[in-house]
């Protein structure tokens, strides 16, 4: 599986708690964060799976409008094969006019 530390940039700042919230809801995203129990997503926690788990959300110290995760997901599945599936499924579900 690969892994990426990602640092975004908003608009208007977020807090860690809306973050988390959307990202629960996301469809295809699983967040594992519980930092005082040291359960965090892992790379070969996600090889062989369909989903993109993030944890370590956190508010970026040096930006008041940034936020840092962690991502992990099988880079074949969802990298290639299954996202490719994935976008071309809500294409047809989400036509444009």
């Amino acid at each position: 599986a690969h892994s990426e530390a990602v640092w975004v940039e908003t608009e208007n700042p977020v807090s860690v708690d809306d973050a988390r919230r959307a990202f629960e809801n996301a469809e295809g995203l699983v967040v594992i964060d519980e930092p005082a129990a040291k359960k965090y997503p892992m790379p070969l926690d996600a090889a062989g799976k369909d989903p993109v788990y993030a944890g370590r959300l956190r508010k970026d110290l040096a930006n008041p409008k940034g936020l840092t995760f962690w991502l992990v997901g099988d880079q074949i599945k969802k990298g290639a094969a299954l996202n490719a599936v994935q976008i071309a499924q809500y294409m047809i579900a989400h036509p444009r006019n």
